[in-house]
């Protein structure tokens, strides 16, 4: 989610009325997508096209329709926040194209609006392996968005500042962690160990930056049944050492005012030792400073802790409307995006990971971290327990807001967990 709000920021200039136009128009149209010769038009409204290489996106969805020429895919692709926007306004108009790419913060919203289709339903219909899946979003019981590729949060290391600060090895755990960052932020000048960005207006800070810890440690912010449990002992920890942190004065100033992409200003500028951050500014890193030396490394755990850990993604999903007159063949072109080869071909031209667990993406042409990076993602297990909740940013904001009182001395950890609790139990009901 970060992810896709960074690059946004990237791609705004790029945003044309005429695209936001027809996108709208195409929205708008309501003639059953099916020529007289029996040809289906499918109507696809993503933001995944304005993101990739030029003229890539066109060459998969290409091969689709030579593979079956009575689908045509007509694609409406316009950069994130627009298509947000569009999908919102379509979700309640029951006007959605037939094929949207999906934000797990989405998924609960439209599904309960009747706005998207039960993919299980479709599944079942064609006779369809899921077993090659990923992971599956699912509200009650039914799959209502697919991961096509994923993007993962792992920690970022600026090697020469923590060989400077003396520390030989890359922190694997909390312990070694918060010693790295002391030493790093002992080292002089406005260097600090690391960012925590905690602006509410962006309140992702929460997921990558904060339930990362968790999530790496195999703790869970809810309970089985899918409930709050923010006063359990695993998020009363995770809280107590991001407090620690702050403590021992490791975090880089403004904190509760930071966005994402000021953290990895902040990184690229040598002025943090390390960040929880997507691995498409890995690029961005080795184009603003070619000569620094960093890494990739696992997500540091709990002292003593043995068992997996999460790592933060965000995801391009997939899911299909409700109110489309053409679903089989709407699920026909999500198999296909899903098929081993097809999800390979696309995770590795949009520097993701596959939502099929038997693709792998093609490394030959990337950043030698992408690699590292997919063996810590093969060694752990995508981890985002917000995907699916309803109002999933909201709660991200009134956790942050707790968090903000909690580091400015306003109110204690149990107090601003039993608060935050409170709140969530008001909307995941």
């Amino acid at each position: 989610m970060v992810f896709r709000v960074s690059r946004l920021s990237r791609l705004v200039g790029a945003v044309t009325a005429a695209t936001t136009v027809a996108f709208v128009a195409a929205c708008g149209a309501d003639d059953g997508g099916s020529d007289g010769d029996g040809t289906v038009t499918l109507e696809f409204a993503q933001w995944w096209g304005a993101e990739l290489p030029a003229g890539e996106f066109d060459r998969i969805i290409d091969e689709f329709t030579a593979q079956n020429p009575n689908i045509e895919i007509e694609l409406l692709s316009a950069p994130y926040a627009s298509t947000k926007q569009q999908l919102l306004t379509g979700a309640a108009s029951k006007t959605l194209p037939d094929v949207v790419g999906l934000d797990g913060a989405w998924v609960n919203d439209f599904a309960k609006q009747g706005a998207i289709t039960d993919l299980s339903s479709l599944m079942a219909e064609a006779d369809y392996d899921d077993s090659e899946l990923a992971s599956q979003i699912q509200i009650d019981g039914s799959t209502y968005m697919i991961p096509v590729v994923n993007f993962v949060y792992p920690l970022f290391v600026n090697k020469e500042l923590l060989t400077e600060a003396g520390v030989a090895d890359v922190p694997t755990t909390r312990g070694e962690f918060l010693d790295a960052a002391t030493k790093i932020s002992a080292s002089g000048g406005d260097v600090k160990g690391w960012a925590l960005p905690l602006d509410t207006a962006v309140p992702n800070g929460i997921q990558n930056d904060v339930m990362s810890w968790l999530w790496a440690s195999g703790g869970s912010m809810l309970t089985a049944d899918g409930k709050p449990n923010l006063t359990s002992p695993e998020v009363k920890d995770t809280v107590e050492y991001v407090k620690s942190l702050n403590d021992a004065d490791v975090i880089a100033p403004g904190a509760l005012t930071m966005k994402e992409q000021d953290k990895v200003e902040k990184f690229s500028n040598g002025q943090i030792g390390m960040m929880i951050d997507s691995l498409a500014h890995i690029n961005l890193i080795r184009e603003n400073q070619p000569d620094m030396e960093f890494e990739v490394a696992a997500l540091p755990a709990a002292d003593g802790y043995t068992g997996e850990r999460g790592i933060p993604y965000a995801s391009w999903g997939i899911g299909i409307s409700d109110s489309s007159e053409h679903k089989a063949e709407a699920f026909k072109f999500v198999s296909y995006l899903m098929s081993q080869e097809t999800n390979a071909q696309l995770s590795t031209i949009a520097n993701g990971f596959p939502g099929n667990k038997n693709a792998e993406p093609d490394f030959g042409s990337s950043d030698p971290l992408f690699r590292t990076a997919f063996e810590i993602y093969q060694q752990g297990y995508p981890a985002n327990e917000f995907v699916g909740l309803p109002k999933s940013e909201d709660l991200m904001r009134s956790f942050a807001e707790q968090l903000q009182l909690v580091l400015t001395g306003g109110t204690s950890v149990d107090d601003a967990l039993a608060a935050a609790q409170e709140n969530w139990s008001s909307v995941i009901e």
